[in-house]
Parts: structure tokens; C-alpha cells; sequence
């Protein structure tokens, strides 16, 4: 179902930004400007939540990581070595990554202390505001309370440094001297940039190609940070000659950038390679997110009925729901607990799950996930972030486990909803959670027509800044829905490594 597009009905009225105090009989209203929670356009639901509560806390940032994996009693299937098919053993990672990130990736303890250094930097953005979009609500005409937990307010714009500051600085810590990584919209590659900056390391980003000529001033704040940035593929290596010779005008993708970066990692003893998703200490590192909105609900007086963000790697989407999927298997919420993918690359709807490579190349662990096949290139779309032909291991594994369901929708659908937010709520969204925000639209219309009050929790992981020229495509009408080919999906699933 797709919703029409539809303008505020009041265009002056300006969303008003507060912290509700109680003092005595009375509400004192003050302005801060660190806040943690706010409500667009009033502050009766948070006069109320502070009445209910007789009081209002303010929300600090979390000096914990949550591993999920502590709490589920299937684990999941371990990474394999890529060609003895063994369980991976943490030295198989050391030419790639620093020893206390390895320690993170095959942890079980529960809780991950977050070093102060790492805390001091967050502070620069933490926490981040659960926001109110009661006009949004208001201009769907529904009786579902929408909530988004916002993360553009980082200085690279999104949700994306909460793990690069801690893996810069695990790298400095151990004496690394350069970083290499991949980008596909840009964000986890200024992230890396920024985190990189602060601590004394070079950075090297191979970002995929389509993204490097569509968003060119996401490029210029990596460089601005100090990195080196190439469109992948590129003729610096193997990897990136071989796709090539095959196609010369090849648009790339997350897995051949993958593949170019760590290449390079493998090959050079004073570099290490970073990933901006898909592993366990990525994940774990995103719980910042959930961690914060849970307290922030609370605050509310609210509990999530329907969860709902966007996934290509995962990272965002695990850091808001993996504290509260630990709550549901505690039986003190029971949510329903939904991710969206985009429909030209919908590796949890359409793909299959089994081992395969996480880059094109295949030069990395196999690991089990939903995949489309290690060498499947999704089409351009605009939503770069979410061109990636699998899903975390571990965002796969909960899939499995009946934890959470997968949609995927189309792009014109997604700037369609970004649109109606963006003119209801002020923030202009990147395009990868415009994937959210359809979801979100969708499900509040459901509202609409049954009546239901659910209490709607979206994760709004960037904002589009660096993205309008995407949303010139799509105001000029110019903008088209790419899907899959089934064909394409077939010859490169048949390419997945069979493993018993």
C-alpha cells in the first residue's frame, strides 16, 4: 500500500523544542540545549508522560555496549575460514583488524565497557534525541504516536561514528599508523575520516562508484577530514582491474569496495582494514543507539508497539533494536520488530541463507547470512547505503530465529514518504532511511484505518544534505524504480560456495 502525497496543513506553525520539569502543581518549561527528548509541535504527551511519572530525568550517554549474542540461547554459526571451511580463529584476523576489536567479535559477555576516550568524543553528539512527530501524525490523519530516534546530529551526519570513533581508536591504541575501508553513500567513509582525524591516522576510502559521482561533497568532507578517496572500482588493485576488464563502466558496489580495501589491508603490515557494518563489533557498537531510546521511551511513558528501520549491512537497524529485542526475550515488551531493505536489493526478502563471502572478491571469512550472491551488483540506486548483496551474520541469525520480520519497498515510494516528512517534520532524511520513514507511513495508515493508537519507534539514522541531488531526480519527476532481476540473482546465487 502507498500512501498519497500530502502537505502539512499548517505551514507557520513552527515545532517547538523543550525539557518538561515538574515542579510542585506545576509544569515549568525549560529550554535546553542538549537535550535528549523533545515533541514537535506541543508538549502535551511529554506534560503527560512527566505527569505520570512526577518526574523527568535527563538521558546520559551509555558507558556500555550490549551484546546480543549474551542473551540468545541459539548462537550464531561461526565465521569460516575461506579455504579450510574451519571455524575462523582470531589470529586469521589479525592481519585485518586490531586484537581488542577481534576480542569484541567473538565475545559472550554481556556488556562491553566503553573506554573513556571514546566517551569524551561522543559527547560531541550524544546523546541523540528521540523526537515526537506529532505533525507528521497529524498530517497522516492517524491515531498512531510516531516517534524517531534521531542520528543526524553527528558531525559526519549520521549513525555511522558511534563505531568508527572506537575502532580509531582501538587502532591507535595498538600503534596502527593507516586505516583503509569502503564507503558506499559516503557516511561510514567520512565517519572513518573524522574518527581517523582525532586520532593521528591516515585513512584511505575506496567508495563505491556510483555513489563517488552522485554524491561529490560526501568525497570532499572525507578529504576536508584528511583521507584518500577512490571510486571503486579502481585500477589500484586486483580486485578492482579484474571488474574492470569485464566492465569498464562497472557503477560498483559495497562488496567490490570490500574487496579493493582489504586487499590492500592484507598487503601492507603498518595498515588495518575498518568496516562501517555487518560484523558483531560493528553491531555492538551501534547499541549506543537502543540503549539511550529505551530510557528515552521510558521518559515518555511509551513502549514500542512496532519497531521499524532500515537495513543494507544492518548496523543502524541492530543499534536501536538489539537492547530492545533483549527486553522482548525478558517478557517486558513484545513488539513487533521490523526491518526494511530496498526492493532492488532485498537480500533478507529474496535471498537465500548460507555461507558466502562478505566482498566480491572473495577475500574475506565466509560467513553465514542472507545473501544474494558475493558478486550480485544491485542496480544505482540512490540509497548507496544499502548496496550490499548480504545482511549481518547476526541481524540474519535473529531473522532466523523469528525475532524480527523483512519488508523491502521501492525507491519512489521512499522519497515519497522522505517528502512528507521532510515538510511535516523539518529534517530532510538520506535516502536509506526514507526506507523507515515509507515503512512508518504504511504502518500509521494502517492505524488510521483500524484505529489503533499503536505507539510507532522509527530509527532516522542521517540526514539528506549530501543527498539532494537525489531529491532533485525525484521533484523533477525523473526519479525510476529499479528491482532485481531474477536471472541476475539466480546466475549469482549459483556462485554462492557450497559448504556442509
Amino acid at each position: 500500500m502507498t500512501s498519497q502525497l500530502l502537505l502539512p496543513p499548517n505551514p507557520f506553525t513552527r515545532p517547538v523544542s523543550a525539557k518538561v520539569f515538574l515542579t510542585g502543581d506545576d509544569l515549568t518549561l525549560k529550554r535546553k540545549s542538549n537535550q535528549a527528548t523533545r515533541v514537535s509541535n506541543g508538549f502535551s504527551l511529554r506534560a503527560k508522560a512527566a505527569l505520570r511519572s512526577n518526574h523527568s530525568s535527563s538521558v546520559e550517554i551509555p558507558n556500555q555496549w550490549y551484546n546480543l549474542i549474551a542473551d540468545l540461547s541459539v548462537k550464531p554459526p561461526p565465521p569460516l575460514h575461506p579455504k579450510t571451511f574451519e571455524p575462523i580463529k582470531p589470529e586469521d584476523l589479525s592481519h585485518l583488524f586490531p586484537n581488542e576489536l577481534i576480542k569484541q567479535e567473538a565475545t559472550l559477555e554481556r556488556f562491553i565497557n566503553i573506554p573513556e576516550e571514546v566517551l569524551e568524543i561522543y559527547k560531541l553528539w550524544r546523546p541523540t534525541p528521540l523526537i515526537r512527530a506529532k505533525r507528521l501524525e497529524k498530517l497522516l490523519q492517524t491515531p498512531a504516536r510516531i516517534y524517531f530516534k534521531y542520528e543526524g546530529g553527528s558531525p559526519a551526519g549520521s549513525h555511522k561514528p558511534n563505531t568508527a570513533v572506537p575502532q580509531a581508536y582501538y587502532n591507535a591504541k595498538e600503534g596502527v599508523k593507516n586505516v583503509v575501508t569502503e564507503t558506499g553513500a559516503g557516511q561510514w567513509g567520512s565517519s572513518l575520516a573524522f574518527a581517523s582525524s582525532l586520532f593521528g591516522l591516515d585513512c584511505e576510502v575506496w567508495q563505491v562508484a556510483n555513489s563517488y559521482h552522485q554524491k561529490p561533497y560526501r568525497r570532499l568532507m572525507m578529504e576536508t577530514w584528511g583521507a584518500k578517496v577512490h571510486p571503486s572500482p579502481s585500477d589500484l588493485t586486483e580486485a578492482g582491474r579484474k571488474i574492470l576488464e569485464s566492465d569498464p563502466s562497472s557503477p560498483g558496489s559495497l562488496g567490490i569496495a570490500i574487496s579493493e580495501a582489504v586487499e590492500v589491508a592484507a598487503r601492507n603490515e603498518d595498515t588495518k582494514y575498518c568496516l562501517g557494518s555487518v560484523l558483531n563489533h560493528v553491531l555492538l557498537h551501534q547499541t549506543v543507539i537502543g540503549e539511550e531510546c529505551i530510557k528515552q521511551m521510558e521518559d515518555f511513558g511509551e513502549t514500542p508497539d512496532v519497531i521499524i528501520g532500515c537495513t543494507g549491512g544492518g548496523s543502524n537497524f541492530a543499534g536501536l533494536s538489539f537492547p530492545f529485542i533483549r527486553e522482548k526475550l525478558k517478557g517486558n515488551i513484545s513488539p513487533v520488530i521490523r526491518t526494511v531493505e530496498p526492493s532492488a536489493c532485498p537480500s533478507l526478502t529474496k535471498g537465500v541463507y548460507a555461507y558466502d563471502f562478505g566482498d566480491t572478491a572473495g577475500l574475506t571469512p565466509l560467513m553465514k547470512m542472507h545473501t544474494l550472491g558475493h558478486d550480485f551488483i544491485p542496480d544505482p540506486i540512490h540509497a548507496g547505503g544499502l548496496r550490499y548483496h548480504g545482511m549481518a551474520p547476526l541481524i540474519s541469525h535473529v531473522y532466523e530465529q523469528g525475532f524480527m520480520e523483512a519488508i523491502s519497498i521501492p525507491q519512489i515510494e521512499c522519497f515519497q514518504g522522505a517528502i512528507q516528512f521532510a515538510r511535516a517534520e523539518g529534517i530532510i532524511p538520506a535516502p536509506e532511511p526514507t526506507h523507515a520513514i515509507a515503512a512508518t507511513i504504511r504502518e500509521a495508515l494502517r492505524c488510521k484505518e483500524t484505529g489503533e493508537a499503536k505507539v510507532i519507534l522509527m530509527a532516522m539514522c542521517g540526514h539528506g544534505h549530501f543527498d539532494l541531488s537525489s531529491y532533485d531526480k525525484y521533484l523533477k519527476g525523473e526519479l525510476v524504480d529499479l528491482s532485481f532481476s531474477e536471472d541476475k540473482i539466480r546466475e549469482s546465487l549459483s556462485k554462492v560456495p557450497h559448504v556442509v
